[in-house]
């Protein structure tokens, strides 16, 4: 179907009829097909194309097969129009597959006869020397050295002519700017897919029922246009949560397309099979093989994985160079460097072609062995300067990790290795506020009975390190004492010592101060005689430190934080630092200096929040409220208490269940409460409960004390403080020893 054409006299054609002149009389403004359905979205990327095509007379719209290229070039075609007196032309190429016939179908395209021996490209250049119009060129990708070739020789020879491209990789001609269309945002998608769901099913409705799994399904289709509209097509015969549950095979559910739809994209398989067609053996080789990984990854990681005989390592920066002028591949620059991804679907399609090649158990096995490696040198180098970037690293890595996980997993000749990535990992797990998971992993690889007690050791003290973090002391004890049973049955010395110090640890959270002095201490002398020195060193010292501030002698305390700071600051440690940091304000404002206490904890605060450390950024934010209060700050204090509320549920129990570390609480609420009264206090709880966490950290750090006269240099009394109830208080003590009352906070 063609729009209906507008006459735009030409003086040229006017004033020669000849066949050297085609087209008499009147020149027709283009010939963009109509729409058949509505253009959904891509708001943002429509007002970039105006603006390259303002700026160069080539611009090129790359993306993967079903990204939506041909319908956001035309798209943006058609708005810029007016642009051209001469008219907006497409020429689709992806029909042709002989380059002699490139020229003749331009000619097709532009309207023009020429009854003539000459060639069809002096027809071509003397039609548009003159002519100020917008040629929209796609699927040229399998002709693209012929292309360029052309177009080149065009754009020398007609100044007003414009090219708008749009293919699988750029023409890499000089002046082109080159438009990497991304796949369509989650909210674009959504309306994309509801209304091409109408389209099949009138009665489609966006329901409680289904809106979960339409948006399941938008994103595990990577927002791809075609692949939603394919997806749309089955709602004829299925439900949406059947078409979310059909998608491991997605290459089979998603065929069949409209008739009017492009041959190259009646179904799924064949739109992306048709970037495949144009890759070189190299090319295909290395997408097959870069199936392995999940989420993003690095150059060295696929030379490391991808090469072999038939792709040595030192020719995978030419090949993916290749995958990525082609959109197979695509690039993201981060603070971590330059890194690549797959789209899911393209993924898969490499996973189809790695299993018919017999391969894929074999790329598995060294994506672990990568992984595995990765791991272990994030933990050394999680105690040096460099840990800011271990931390962002190892987060990046997650789902490749998680990869490499499973794949140890599915052989029980191997599942040592899962449970050494799992302990392996703890700086990820304890470090980056991510205990939630690292106890799902823990527990997971554990479940297996391996021959290898160096891994599993180290499994299980991880593994004990988490339950007394997330306030599970049954759970703690029972992985720690395993742990220290074989320990002392294989000799090994170093699991021995974690084991200690970690049930050491375990005593502090669940208030009984004497044995968990008694612990650490003894924890610390195995670490020194093993000649130990990393940052759950550094955690044990800090431990010790709170477990003696507690008991009351706060210049010891805050003589060991000392200690541990000047090791921080010299070894680049910032992680442990953040809680050397929170024991010193906790001595600070026992010592009635709240102004210091606010500073130690604000920077405490900055460090375990670039961590994403929840536990160490809700004990200090429970800190800083006390600390408030005592400025004179009530509604602040109680907003601070109502953030720190809503942070614990994720972390674990609230404060460990402990009445030492929840004593700064209670006393922050008596103060608030008797300065605010209740119904005050509880509004202004309810205000900070409704804060994310970064909102709330945010508003932390840029709090300032309020100066309250009186107020500042002293201690007010708080009035009394509920008395404790061993009865009711949970969690309970560990089943080794009794627990002491505190005898000040």
């Amino acid at each position: 179907m063609r729009r209906s054409q507008r006459p735009c006299p030409s003086p040229e054609d006017s004033a020669d009829d000849s066949p050297h002149h085609p087209g008499s009389g009147t020149t027709a403004r283009g010939n963009l097909p109509a729409e058949l359905n509505r253009f959904v979205g891509r708001d943002e990327e429509l007002a970039d194309l105006g603006r390259l095509l303002a700026e160069s007379r080539l611009v090129t719209v790359v993306g993967v097969g079903g990204v939506g290229k041909t319908r956001c070039a035309t798209r943006a075609a058609a708005l810029l129009e007016k642009r051209y007196c001469d008219g907006v032309w497409l020429v689709e190429l992806s029909t042709v597959h002989d380059p002699g016939l490139l020229e003749h179908s331009m000619i097709d395209a532009l309207g023009l006869t020429d009854h003539t021996s000459r060639p069809p490209r002096t027809t071509l250049l003397e039609h548009l020397t003159e002519r100020q119009l917008l040629l929209v060129l796609d699927g040229f990708e399998h002709l693209v050295d012929t292309c360029a070739e052309l177009v080149c020789a065009l754009l020398r020879r007609a100044p007003r002519l414009q090219v708008l491209a749009a293919g699988r990789l750029p023409l890499e001609l000089d002046g082109e700017l080159t438009y990497p269309l991304a796949p369509m945002a989650e909210a674009d998608a959504m309306t994309l897919f509801t209304e091409r769901a109408l389209a099949v099913r009138p009665d489609f409705r966006l329901t409680d029922e289904n809106r979960g799994p339409a948006q399941e399904l938008c994103r595990r289709l990577d927002g791809i246009p075609l692949a939603l509209e394919l997806a749309a097509g089955r709602l004829r015969a299925l439900s949406t949560e059947q078409v979310v549950q059909r998608l491991d095979d997605r290459f089979r559910l998603l065929t069949g397309s409209s008739r009017s739809a492009p041959a190259r994209h009646q179904t799924l398989r064949t739109a992306i099979g048709w970037s495949h067609e144009l890759c070189a053996p190299a090319q295909r080789l290395l997408w097959a093989r870069l199936s392995v990984f999940a989420g993003q990854f690095d150059l060295e990681a696929v030379e490391y994985i991808c090469s072999g005989p038939e792709l040595p390592a030192e020719s995978v920066l030419d090949v993916l160079s290749g995958l990525l002028a082609q959109s197979v591949v695509l690039r993201e620059d981060s603070a971590l460097g330059t890194r690549y991804r797959m789209l899911d679907t393209v993924r898969e399609y490499g996973a189809d072609w790695l299993a018919a090649t017999g391969d894929t158990d074999r790329l598995r096995r060294r994506h672990r062995d990568w992984y595995l490696g990765l791991a272990t040198w994030c933990e050394l180098d999680w105690f040096s300067p460099r840990q800011g970037e271990v931390a962002a690293r190892a987060e990046c890595e997650l789902p490749n990790l998680r990869r490499a996980m499973e794949c140890s997993l599915e052989s029980p000749d191997e599942a040592h290795l899962a449970q050494y990535l799992a302990g392996t990992l703890w700086f990820l797990w304890v470090g980056c506020g991510r205990l939630s998971e690292g106890r799902h992993w823990l527990n997971h690889v554990l479940e297996e009975e391996t021959p290898y007690e160096p891994s599993r050791l180290k499994a299980l003290w991880v593994l004990g390190y988490v339950a007394v973090l997330q306030g599970d002391p049954i759970g703690a004890i029972s992985a720690l004492q395993e742990c220290r049973e074989e320990a002392d049955r294989t000799g090994d010395r170093a699991a021995q010592a974690y084991a200690v110090h970690r049930t050491g640890c375990l005593a502090l959270v669940t208030d009984d101060m004497v044995r968990a002095e008694e612990l650490l201490q003894d924890a610390l002398d195995r670490y020194r005689d093993l000649g130990e020195l990393n940052s759950n060193v550094l955690m044990a010292q800090i431990e010790l430190a709170m477990a003696v501030g507690f008991r009351g002698d706060l210049a010891a305390a805050a003589a060991i934080c000392e200690e541990v700071r000047e090791v921080c600051e010299d070894r680049g440690e910032r992680w442990a630092l953040s809680y050397a940091l929170y024991v010193l304000a906790y001595a600070e404002l026992q010592q009635g200096r709240p102004d210091g206490a606010r500073e130690l904890l604000r920077e405490s605060l900055a460090i375990g929040h670039a961590f994403h450390d929840l536990l160490g950024s809700v004990l200090t934010m429970e800190l800083l409220a006390l600390v408030t209060a005592i400025e004179g700050d009530a509604a602040e204090a109680a907003v601070l208490q109502g953030a720190a509320e809503r942070i614990w549920p994720s972390v674990g129990l609230p404060l460990f269940g402990s009445a030492y570390y929840g004593r700064p609480r209670a006393e922050c609420e008596a103060l608030a409460r008797r300065a605010l009264g209740d119904a005050p206090y509880e509004s202004g709880r309810l205000t900070g409960a409704r804060l994310d966490p970064d909102t709330a950290v945010t508003r932390a750090l840029a709090s300032r004390p309020v100066g309250c006269p009186g107020m500042q240099g002293q201690r007010p009394g708080p009035g009394p403080v509920p008395a404790r109830d061993d009865r009711t208080r949970k969690p309970a003590a560990s089943p080794t020893t009794g627990r002491g009352g505190p005898e000040r906070w």
